[in-house]
């Protein structure tokens, strides 16, 4: 069946702002949106741009806004669009290379400052670190992120403040934070306490709704904050001794603890 794909497309070569170009392509009801770029490229345009690589899910390379929701192009069908209008864009909030690539850069500092790998220091046991089946079941859900970035580029609260660490930072901080095989769960924790890490969620949803591995992303972002807020009260730190003092015979205040031989006297 006739297809109409309509792109939003961006070089910064020669287009001082983006614009819609349009394509007719011939498709099946079971080809996905990945297949109907691929002819585009192959057969229309070649400088049409767009990630992509395993095709099946997995990587998260081909992110995009179609037809207004962030989806991956390779897993959403032409028929569960249920029209014959079709629209691409990039993701939204991350600054667009060319055409639907996104500079993820910025996205992968993010995921980075969570530390989201294990941290143990103690001595490697002569097998694997074991765990309960409970004890994984508490972080199982958030295993599943492929860092499409589908979450944070939909969340208004990520579009407000650029510098919210988002969705899908903290979901990977969770994977490790409720790790009992891990031991810098409380390091996680003191980052994303910051003004920019879990407060900025506002539990709109979107993420959640924009999750191709339909992880509860909002329900993971709860637990970190409920984590935050139930760690034991530090104590505040110890506040410099001050030096003592006594009275002189002149009746002046005199300091101790000055450099020996050099008296600082303070007006009584």
């Amino acid at each position: 069946m006739p297809v109409e794909l309509r792109i939003l497309r961006f070089d910064p070569e020669k287009d001082t702002k983006p614009h819609v170009e349009t394509f007719q392509v011939q498709a099946g009801p079971m080809d996905r949106v990945l297949d109907l770029l691929h002819k585009v490229k192959f057969e229309q345009d070649g400088t049409l741009t767009f990630r992509r690589s395993c095709a099946h899910g997995v990587c998260g390379s081909d992110a995009m806004l179609i037809n207004g929701r962030n989806r991956l192009a390779c897993k959403i069908r032409v028929d569960q669009l249920g029209g014959k209008k079709i629209t691409g864009a990039p993701l939204p909030g991350l600054p667009v290379m060319k055409d639907l690539v996104v500079d993820m850069e910025a996205f992968f500092a993010k995921f980075r400052s969570v530390q989201p790998y294990l941290q143990n220091d103690n001595p490697l046991p002569e097998r694997e670190r074991r765990q309960s089946a409970a004890d994984r079941a508490k972080f199982d859900d958030t295993t599943k992120c492929i860092l499409c970035a589908s979450c944070t580029s939909s969340c208004p609260s990520f579009w407000a403040q650029p510098d919210y660490v988002g969705p899908a930072a903290i979901v990977n901080a969770h994977r490790f934070i409720f790790d009992s095989r891990d031991d810098a769960a409380e390091d996680r924790l003191e980052i994303l306490a910051d003004r920019d890490g879990v407060w900025r969620c506002r539990t709109i949803f979107n993420c959640t709704d924009a999750c191709p591995r339909g992880i509860h992303i909002t329900q993971a972002i709860l637990e970190v904050s409920s984590a935050i807020v139930g760690r034991p009260a530090r104590a505040p730190p110890a506040s410099p001794r001050c030096p003592s003092s006594r009275t002189s015979s002149s009746g002046r205040t005199e300091r101790r603890g000055a450099t020996p031989g050099r008296r600082r006297w303070v007006p009584r």
